[in-house]
């Protein structure tokens, strides 16, 4: 019997666009995230975390202000139950914020809410949580960092404001498929 090839998942903007900017919005009164010159969008509090973080820290970046899990990204539960078939599907995803702006110890529990809530199919042994996802070695990686797909032999990036401004060919050195949504990834991975 052949051994199914083990996907890599990430989470925050890959499953999920979690809450993180809009609680940066409400904070700075509005933000044009394409003109953020880092990486990280908690760079645009610097030097106000600790004021970030007395409002923001213990709450949910998976659900509304009434308490409503947010929703998944398009058509992404019903790909993921299908390659379910075919693959061995993983979630990896980090919890620790820079600067600690939201509680590890919160943001673990209510990440794992939330998949439990939309992906009880996978299963929580597959939930990994972690900050080194170089450290694992993958058949297939989807994330939104293209770092995060350097152990992966088959990288799909999903597009996100951090990594839209990447050229094709930065990708392709370093063979990086660029997705943009899950039918993308349907298509990519269950043609035969």
């Amino acid at each position: 019997m052949d051994k199914k090839k083990r996907i890599m998942v990430d989470m925050d903007e890959v499953i999920v666009k979690c809450r993180f900017s809009d609680f940066i919005n409400e904070f700075l009164g509005g933000v044009d995230f394409s003109k953020l010159n880092g990486y990280y969008r908690q760079d645009l509090i610097k030097g106000r975390e600790k004021e970030f973080a007395k409002i923001y820290q213990y709450r949910s970046l998976y659900k509304t202000n009434e308490g409503e899990f947010l929703n998944p990204l398009p058509n992404c539960v019903e790909t993921l139950k299908k390659l379910s078939k075919y693959y061995d599907i993983y979630i990896v995803t980090a919890y620790f914020w820079i600067g600690d702006v939201i509680d590890a110890a919160s943001n673990l529990k209510h990440k794992y809410e939330y998949l439990e809530h939309f992906l009880d199919f996978i299963g929580g042994n597959n939930f990994i949580f972690t900050q080194y996802k170089t450290n694992m070695k993958f058949d297939i990686g989807i994330d939104d960092r293209p770092q995060n797909l350097m152990n992966c032999d088959k990288k799909l990036l999903f597009t996100e404001f951090r990594n839209e401004k990447l050229s094709k060919e930065e990708l392709e050195k370093d063979n990086i498929i660029r997705v943009n949504n899950w039918l993308e990834i349907e298509n990519i991975l269950l043609k035969n």
